[in-house]
């Protein structure tokens, strides 16, 4: 069976290597197979448009009115599908705080639809986080990161944990740590309020990275650099941003990006199920949300409890608020979280023999078209063909 061939000719491309202005991309099958050469009558006519990687998503709980916390194979899917929608072609499932068997009956359903291609992944934020940082998770359900727990998430996830958020300042905290990157897991040091030298010592030990850095943790001080100093200061460490203009001040997202690169920037949703909706009354995991105005809050404080970002809308506004130039923003949008997965030889970046995983946005920075494994998953009725000279 012959694979199916499309080009795409005339576009801006951010590549790995650079930005192409009026390139060529060849998809056969479900990869890229070659840039450059001559644009042809039939090719998909991307003249005045910007082609990036396909979004990769390290932290989302849901989208589109589905949750990943739902334990619902078609639930699932259908927040996976919605984010498709917005350009992420490539997603881990986040966790809620639970009962243990909950979870591990979630992380069961999740390891399945990664094994389908559904999903990248599962990363459990919570239950192994602090009291008094645990924003939206129900504290009476916390626990400390022991081996027993941590074990049965893990089993429950068959192979498929990519990442664990803990606070490094509990019980067995920096054990934890070191079992994870024993297990090939990634350790992400959030909802926690460490001193800074916990945090290094949990750097030392294999953490990797901050789960939305400043959300979940105490402020930098002056005096206390605490977990914030600790995370930003050490080229070993990613720190998760959620750049929705309410989680994080565009000022402090631009101090962020001007001290540590794109390089060491991923930016995530963080999104619940509302992420698509209107306001309204919601869940996340166990807790009540209430949304107003777009910001989902816990419904009987004024904590905010996730988000209601799509990534397409974290590229436009690190392009048009925060400074970033197109290739800082696909780099923190694709490069960094691929990387950090340990899928970087596959996905992340247009490059011949990665998987053709690609966003296609017009002048405004908006989604036109989203390609997936090859396919167009949105927006292909929307794109000209070259036609041959008459």
């Amino acid at each position: 069976m012959t694979a199916t061939r499309t080009s795409l000719s005339g576009a801006r491309l951010v590549t790995a290597t650079g930005t192409v202005d009026g390139g060529r991309l060849t998809v056969e099958g479900a990869l890229i197979t070659g840039f450059g050469g001559t644009p042809e009558p039939g090719d998909v006519d991307l003249t005045g448009y910007l082609v990036v990687p396909g979004f990769v998503d390290l932290h989302v709980h849901g989208g589109g009115g589905a949750s990943y916390t739902s334990a619902d194979g078609e639930e699932v899917m259908a927040a996976a599908r919605f984010h498709r929608l917005h350009g992420t072609t490539t997603t881990v499932a986040s966790t809620v705080t639970a009962e243990l068997d909950e979870l591990c009956h979630q992380a069961a359903v999740l390891a399945e639809l990664t094994q389908d291609g559904v999903l990248a992944g599962v990363h459990f934020e919570g239950p192994f986080i602090a009291r008094g940082r645990c924003g939206a998770h129900a504290p009476a359900l916390l626990r400390d990161p022991a081996p027993e727990p941590l074990g049965r998430l893990l089993d429950a996830a068959k192979g498929h944990a990519r990442m664990v958020t803990l606070a490094p300042e509990l019980p067995g905290g920096l054990d934890a740590v070191r079992t994870l990157v024993d297990a090939g897991v990634v350790a992400a040091v959030g909802h926690s309020a460490a001193d800074y030298r916990t945090v290094r010592a949990a750097i030392d030990a294999g953490a990797t990275v901050a789960t939305h850095l400043f959300n979940g943790m105490p402020a930098l001080g002056h005096r206390d650099p605490g977990p914030v100093g600790a995370l930003l200061e050490d080229d070993r460490v990613t720190v998760e941003l959620i750049d929705d203009g309410v989680h994080v001040h565009p000022a402090v997202v631009g101090l962020v990006h001007r001290a540590v690169g794109a390089g060491r920037i991923a930016l995530v949703t963080d999104a619940m199920s509302a992420a698509g909706m209107g306001d309204g009354a919601y869940r996340l995991g166990p807790l009540d949300i209430r949304v107003r105005a777009g910001v989902a809050e816990l419904a009987d404080s004024s904590s905010i409890a996730g988000s209601t970002l799509t990534l397409d809308r974290a590229f436009k506004r690190a392009v048009t608020v925060d400074g970033f130039t197109p290739e800082q923003a696909s780099r923190s949008l694709s490069a960094v979280p691929a990387r950090l997965l340990g899928l970087g030889d596959r996905v992340g970046s247009l490059e011949t023999g990665k998987q053709a995983d690609l966003v296609v946005l017009d002048a405004a920075h908006d989604v036109v078209a989203v390609m997936q494994k090859g396919v167009w998953v949105a927006g292909a009725g929307h794109l000209p063909t070259l036609r041959a000279k008459s």
